[in-house]
């Protein structure tokens, strides 16, 4: 995927916040903004959705976005279409040249599954989302949750059609930057995730940037 790189200074960021491995991060975003996620120390997953702010149940489509652009990855340029057909942001920028919108996010019954039945208790990033939406007062439940966006995540798709997790390609520092084209809510999971090896089993902070449109 093309590299782009954004022309955006840090320092004119209206807003900019570190969100924790294993916590939630919540937050609206106007038309007009730019967002920005960034991958402080390399290779970790910053599971997101998006809603529509005017109308929650118009959400992030994993389907409808693929299907738009005909590419399972995400690129500069994509755009993140709703379950109705909004295009809630557009890419602008990207360094990292990788992120998944195929492995969802890790739930407690998956870290069971797929890891060992001693794993269900470990916290995961569908526990987060949920907690984000309840803390918030949002209105959304467990049925508001549908398949995310993991930014920064290489998961590969065999030639059999099988999903393969492997080590991820981003670095300390490496970002992927969006702008609104409509009020949207962003909802992030920073992936707790301490039994996949492509974050070397080492869960790291993202950080999360919001400029204001440029005049």
């Amino acid at each position: 995927m093309p590299l782009v790189e954004s022309s955006l200074d840090p320092k004119d960021a209206v807003y900019r916040a570190i969100v924790p491995a294993g916590e939630p991060w919540m937050h609206q975003i106007a038309a007009g903004q730019h967002f920005r996620i960034v991958d402080l120390e390399g290779n970790q997953a910053a599971d997101t959705l998006f809603y529509n702010a005017a109308d929650t149940a118009d959400r992030y489509s994993a389907q409808d976005t693929i299907q738009l652009q005909r590419n399972i990855y995400l690129a500069t340029g994509t755009k993140l279409v709703s379950t109705r057909g909004t295009v809630l942001l557009t890419i602008t920028a990207d360094t990292c040249g990788r992120h998944d919108t195929l492995g969802g996010a890790c739930a407690n019954e998956s870290n069971m599954v797929r890891y060992d039945i001693s794993k269900r208790h470990m916290h995961a990033c569908r526990s987060s989302f949920l907690k984000a939406v309840i803390q918030a007062d949002s209105g959304m439940d467990k049925r508001d949750i549908p398949n995310n966006i993991n930014f920064f995540m290489n998961v590969p798709v065999t030639p059999d059609g099988r999903l393969t997790f492997e080590d991820g390609i981003s670095d300390a520092g490496k970002y992927v930057e969006m702008r609104a084209d409509t009020d949207v809510i962003a909802l992030i999971s920073n992936c707790p995730q301490l039994n996949n090896p492509c974050n070397a089993y080492n869960p790291t902070p993202v950080e999360v940037l919001i400029w204001d449109p440029v005049a």
